[in-house]
């Protein structure tokens, strides 16, 4: 059967909330997919930031042929041992006291906007608190995630939302300062803004959110998403600054592909939050996905990951500087890690992703004018000279 076919039939059968770009894809291998007809595409996407360790890791497969021959779900009224491991790994790797399992990273924000307003409730027991989120931030589609996603435009069609989310300038502590008042119960913001624009927190910013939270008794709330599980060469991007949180959500690849997210909670927060009967999950921390999670914290540190996303990060920052000074419509390359962007001024920023796709690579944007460069983590500068021909060929 053609694409179009497959497309056609698509169109006929799923909601259209997404418009896709006209690809089917089948399968990968390494850094490279492929579509149905048979064309390869250098990924530089990784399913939005997911498949850190690429396609085909064969540990990676491993442990999902293994445990779906096991036992695939059995509900949180019971323990399962994949679970206890994932989350014990999750803990060391961020050096934080609790965690709980989700589908995803929209609902991670959802539960960790609940314990940080049971957090405030059980202080002064009343209902009424406030949270600051940032303008351009983007937090997920559901509606506590999104009262607090930075977006008018998405946000408009479904008020009203949470109420009490007041929304500060990212990387401005003014407007921050200008936000709290004695009802503010959580600070939540992105380490790196995403969909935003590939915008990294500076760090004198970032600290002294961290010391207004801890002078007001505010729950500080990052969300790593997008920005974690290596992708900015530390497992999490605010270990980069020194600055810990006090609710952290994570979830893309932190599976790598199967569909799980966790928010995690420090010692305090876990302490005086949320107790049993205050949120739950059917599927979410089942065993499937927690042996896949585990066996992902496995490959990162058995393969070296971090210590790989370190090491090849100036090089991709190198070849896209060169871009920068040699295209005009480039105006500036900003990001951490595996995380970068390159901005750009008087051409429409999808035109260009959509040459690349013809060109065989894979490319998304990030707000209006932001080329976004999220690759899996385990890339060479082989596969950065290549994407750097191809997106030339795209200008």
């Amino acid at each position: 059967m053609s694409s179009q076919s497959y497309m056609e039939r698509a169109e006929q059968a799923v909601l259209h909330t997404y418009n896709r770009y006209p690809v089917v894809l089948d399968h990968g291998k390494g850094v490279y997919l492929y579509d149905v007809d048979g064309k390869e595409y250098l990924d530089f996407g990784a399913g939005i930031a997911v498949c850190a360790l690429g396609y085909s890791n064969q540990a990676y497969k491993d442990v999902i042929r293994e445990q779906s021959e096991k036992l695939l779900q059995t509900s949180n009224l019971f323990y399962n041992v994949p679970a206890m491991e994932a989350g014990e790994k999750l803990l060391r790797a961020s050096g934080m006291d609790k965690v709980f399992f989700t589908n995803s990273g929209t609902e991670a924000m959802e539960g960790a906007i609940k314990a940080a307003k049971k957090y405030a409730y059980l202080k002064d027991g009343h209902t009424d608190h406030e949270i600051i989120a940032m303008q351009h931030s983007f937090h997920g589609r559901s509606m506590g995630a999104l009262s607090v996603t930075g977006n008018a435009h998405y946000r408009e069609p479904f008020e009203p939302l949470l109420p009490g989310i007041r929304f500060a300038e990212f990387n401005d502590f003014g407007s921050v300062l200008e936000q709290v008042t004695e009802k503010t119960c959580a600070i939540i913001m992105e380490t790196v803004q995403g969909e935003g624009g590939i915008y990294p927190a500076d760090k004198t910013f970032f600290r002294k959110v961290r010391e207004l939270c801890d002078e007001k008794d505010i729950l500080l709330i990052l969300d790593e998403v997008q920005c974690g599980m290596g992708r900015t060469g530390y497992m999490f991007a605010w270990q980069a600054y020194g600055i810990e949180p006090d609710i952290m959500t994570c979830a893309k690849a932190l599976g790598c592909g199967v569909p799980i997210g966790a928010f995690v909670l420090n010692r305090k927060t876990a302490e005086n939050s949320l107790v049993s009967g205050d949120h739950g999950t059917t599927y979410g921390g089942n065993p499937f996905v927690c042996a896949v999670a585990g066996k992902v914290f496995d490959i990162f540190e058995e393969e070296k990951i971090l210590e790989h996303v370190q090491k090849i990060t100036p090089y991709l920052e190198q070849k896209l500087n060169q871009l920068v000074e040699e295209y005009d419509f480039l105006t500036e390359r900003r990001g951490m890690g595996l995380m970068q962007g390159l901005v750009v001024s008087g051409r429409p920023v999808g035109e260009i992703v959509s040459k690349a796709l013809e060109n065989g690579l894979v490319l998304m944007s990030a707000g209006a004018d932001v080329l976004r460069f999220v690759p899996p983590l385990v890339i060479t500068e082989e596969h950065i000279d290549e994407m750097i021909r191809r997106l030339r060929m795209s200008f």
